[in-house]
């Protein structure tokens, strides 16, 4: 009998790689080619002028035998995404997508993000243009979508909110219009939510309530309307709503339920009637700021001396009338107060000019920022910011004190905290006043 013919060494690699295929439960198949169709799309809707040399989508070279998920000791295919996942045939799946920030330009809905395995994705920085596809909701398992500055523009889907594994929604500088739909409240699992800075309208959704997770919300610099809902999310500890249209009044039971809350930002709105006594009595609001907007007072609470995790009120630029509360003095943890621009009237505390002195009561921050001007302040400077004026105790470059634009008796420019502008007129505050200044 002859020996039998030796089969080709091709052969012999192809047998052993199927073999070892089915031993090795985590043996590689190869990306998944649904996966590549998908990186193929999206480099295919990019400008071409967009990719420029050295960026992730140029290295992109599907014409080479580089495999995306496998291309390690190749120059093909070095970055914009990573393969942490295998389905049953073994082939890698595509986790996270992750551009940098290199510029492109292109539609998005020109892609079918049939990325059922993909966990991240991000976007951020680049110049993507057009709506943001419907067909995102093919992301099943996406918990981070990042498409922050860019140029996207339309309304925010309803789609987004089938994404129940969604943790991090960031959507911040686009064009984007239209209210924040309501159906964004399915997405229990949100942390994060990050709309700023882009063109929606309407009501802040009261459904944004029933987010049981969330922790950051941030609308700034939009033309959201209508009140502050009554109820959020207990979780919540960070709101940021600046430059908006809010109106009405503040319900004090709104910031007693989000009992969570840290940093409370409402600047630059439409906000009328009291500050309620509420959010200085707050468990661990540390950071309050109202300022420009239309409160016209402000409610004391109980106790002159309140148990207050606040760090930094802001209720400058309002119309708030009144004395100088003694509460906001009586604050231990409070370094930094601006009631500029207001209607303030009365001489000021002197419990205000200890705190700024560096002589509080024991145990208390010192008032390192003490804004006052704009106001109907009226009769001498307290003696301990003379000293601090002279020198003594510290001085402009460890506290910032002002005291301009007031009715105050005398304020001489050489003291640092009466620059920046000159009292009033005896016109100005007489008329203010009535008749006869005190």
């Amino acid at each position: 009998m002859g020996t039998p013919d030796l089969a080709p060494a091709s052969v012999i690699l192809l047998l052993l790689s199927t073999q070892l295929s089915l031993l090795l439960p985590g043996a590689s198949a190869g990306t998944y080619w649904g996966d590549v169709e998908v990186l193929k799309q999206l480099k295919n809707a990019l400008d071409p002028s967009s990719v420029s040399p050295g960026s992730c989508v140029a290295s992109w070279d599907f014409a080479a035998a580089a495999d995306p998920c496998d291309a390690l000791f190749s120059d093909k295919f070095t970055c914009g995404f990573r393969c942490d996942a295998t389905d049953g045939s073994g082939a890698s799946r595509l986790t996270e997508l992750a551009l940098d920030q290199a510029g492109y330009s292109g539609p998005l809905a020109a892609v079918s993000w049939d990325l059922p395995y993909l966990q991240t994705l991000d976007l951020s920085g680049n110049y993507f243009a057009g709506p943001i596809p419907a067909s995102l909701s093919n992301l099943t398992q996406l918990s981070r979508l990042g498409l922050s500055r860019n140029s996207l523009s339309g309304p925010i889907p309803d789609s987004v909110s089938s994404l129940s594994s969604l943790g991090e929604l960031y959507l911040d500088g686009n064009a984007l219009e239209g209210s924040i739909p309501s159906s964004l409240g399915n997405l229990t699992n949100l942390t994060r939510l990050e709309v700023q800075s882009n063109k929606l309208s309407g009501e802040l959704p009261a459904a944004l309530s029933s987010l049981g997770s969330l922790l950051y919300l941030d609308a700034s610099d939009n033309a959201i309307s209508g009140e502050l809902p009554r109820v959020l999310p207990p979780s919540l500890v960070q709101l940021t709503m600046r430059n908006n249209a809010l109106e009405g009044q503040l319900a004090p039971e709104t910031f007693q339920l989000a009992s969570s809350l840290q940093v409370l930002d409402l600047s630059g709105n439409r906000i009328a009637g009291p500050v309620p006594s509420a959010l200085f009595t707050h468990p661990s609001l540390q950071q309050l700021t109202l300022s420009s907007n239309g409160f016209d007072s402000i409610q004391s609470p109980a106790s002159l001396f309140p148990e207050s995790e606040l760090i930094a009120v802001d209720l400058s630029d309002n119309r708030i009338m009144g004395l100088l509360p003694a509460f906001l003095a009586g604050m231990p943890r409070l370094s930094a107060l601006a009631l500029e621009n207001n209607e303030f009237s009365g001489m000021i505390p002197t419990e205000y000019a200890l705190r700024a002195a560096a002589q509080p009561a024991q145990g208390a921050a010192r008032l390192e920022r003490l804004m006052l001007g704009g106001n109907y302040l009226m009769g001498p400077i307290p003696g301990p910011l003379l000293g601090l004026g002279q020198g003594g105790g510290g001085g402009e470059e460890e506290v910032r004190v002002s005291l301009a634009g007031n009715c105050l008796y005398r304020c001489p420019a050489r003291f640092f905290f009466c620059q920046g502008g000159d009292q009033r007129s005896a016109a100005e505050c007489k008329s203010f006043f009535g008749p006869v200044i005190p």
